[in-house]
C-alpha cells in the first residue's frame, strides 16, 4: 500500500487519495463517553454503536484496532456524530445513519461500510477485515 501512495504522490495523484472517516453512533464530551461505557457495561445488548463496542473497550480501544489502525496507510479521521453535522454542514443535509465509514475523496462523500454492514459484525478481527477489503476497493 506505503508503495502506491508514493507512486501517486511521484504523479501528482495525491490531492485523490481518499481518507476514511469513522463516524460512531454516540456523541462527543466526557459524559457522553462515561454514559456509553456505562451502557457497554449495564446492557450491552441495547447499545446502538457497534463501531464502537469493536473498537473501544469501556474505556480503552482496542489493541487490535489500534495496531491495525497504526500500521495502516491510509488517513483516518474518527468522528462522533455531533463532530460529523458540525464539520460536514450541508445546505441540503445528509442522509445517513450511524455507525458509518465514509471515504472523502474527490466525488464528496461516499459509504465504504454502511450501518447495516457495521452492525452484522461480531468481531473486531470481522471489522479488520472489512476495512482491509473495501481499501482495496477505492
Amino acid at each position: 500500500m506505503k508503495t502506491i501512495t508514493i507512486m501517486r504522490y511521484l504523479l501528482g495523484e495525491m490531492e485523490n487519495v481518499q481518507k476514511l472517516l469513522f463516524i460512531y453512533n454516540a456523541n462527543s464530551g466526557k459524559a457522553n463517553a462515561f454514559l456509553d461505557s456505562m451502557h457497554k457495561v449495564f446492557s450491552p445488548q441495547t447499545y446502538d454503536c457497534k463501531l464502537c463496542e469493536l473498537t473501544f473497550g469501556v474505556a480503552l480501544e482496542n489493541r487490535i484496532w489500534k495496531k491495525f489502525r497504526q500500521e495502516t496507510d491510509r488517513e483516518m479521521v474518527f468522528l462522533h456524530k455531533d463532530e460529523f453535522a458540525k464539520k460536514y454542514k450541508s445546505k441540503f443535509g445528509y442522509k445517513f445513519s450511524f455507525p458509518i465509514v465514509l471515504t472523502e475523496g474527490g466525488n464528496g462523500l461516499e459509504v465504504v461500510i454502511s450501518t447495516e454492514e457495521l452492525n452484522q459484525l461480531k468481531t473486531v478481527h470481522d471489522l479488520v477485515g472489512l476495512v482491509k477489503e473495501r481499501l482495496e476497493l477505492i
